[in-house]
């Protein structure tokens, strides 16, 4: 299957512009009804707020924003720009602002919702969607944070670990480098550790995790 990136989970983020205030959402999005909904659910939270910016980017090439109210190209636009530039699809965004009481300019609007939705997809994190090879491999604690090392260089993701007499790391490789990272792993281990492959999936796999889900920028300028 060809491999495609989606936001890992919820991203929530906050932004402050000369007293504004903007709220950014990112949420995986399956569908364009998924999406909508989601869109539908922040409105009616945030139904004090001054405006509610959005966009979402589907595969297959389906993308949709609006602007609410913010000058034409100041908001939606820009904060799809971060889905392609981060190469994400399946994902949709929602920047709530509530006026601080100081007008911001074509710039500083543009700046503080891109800003917002690059924020909110940073604290989502990205994951990519491939077929992956399923991995085990045992060894001594000596050797736990070389091959944690070894397999997200061969692109891999550890998934999971047990820890007893000897330590044993779950992962996920890519199907292509099953071979040769096998191969690889029993020599930068003297024999000593073999990749047992168990297993295939087809499954979103994150590429990195945020700490809390939450970022926070404050602008006082």
């Amino acid at each position: 299957m060809t491999e495609y990136y989606i936001p890992t989970g919820p991203g929530d983020a906050e932004y402050v512009e000369k007293r504004s205030r903007f709220l950014g959402k990112v949420r995986p999005a399956a569908s364009e009804a998924e999406a909508r909904a989601f869109i539908d659910a922040m409105k009616k939270q945030y139904y004090d707020a001054r405006h509610n910016c959005w966009c979402y980017l589907l595969r297959g090439g389906v993308m949709r924003y609006s602007d609410d109210g913010e000058p034409q190209g100041t908001a939606g636009q820009p904060m799809l720009e971060v889905f392609f530039r981060a190469g994400v699809t399946d994902a949709v965004c929602v920047v709530t602002r509530y006026f601080g009481g100081v007008l911001l300019g074509a710039g500083h609007l543009l700046r503080a919702y891109q800003g917002t939705a690059k924020l909110a997809l940073d604290a989502a994190g990205i994951s990519v969607v491939r077929r992956w090879v399923k991995v085990e491999l045992a060894c001594g604690y000596n050797l736990f944070q070389k091959l944690t090392l070894e397999v997200s260089a061969a692109g891999g993701v550890v998934t999971d670990t047990d820890y007893g007499a000897d330590v044993v790391l779950h992962a996920l490789l890519p199907e292509e480098q099953e071979a040769a990272f096998a191969t690889h792993i029993l020599d930068v281990t003297a024999g000593t550790v073999r990749a047992v492959t168990v297993g295939e999936t087809e499954q979103a796999a994150a590429l990195g995790t945020s700490e809390s889900g939450k970022a926070r920028q404050t602008e006082w300028n």
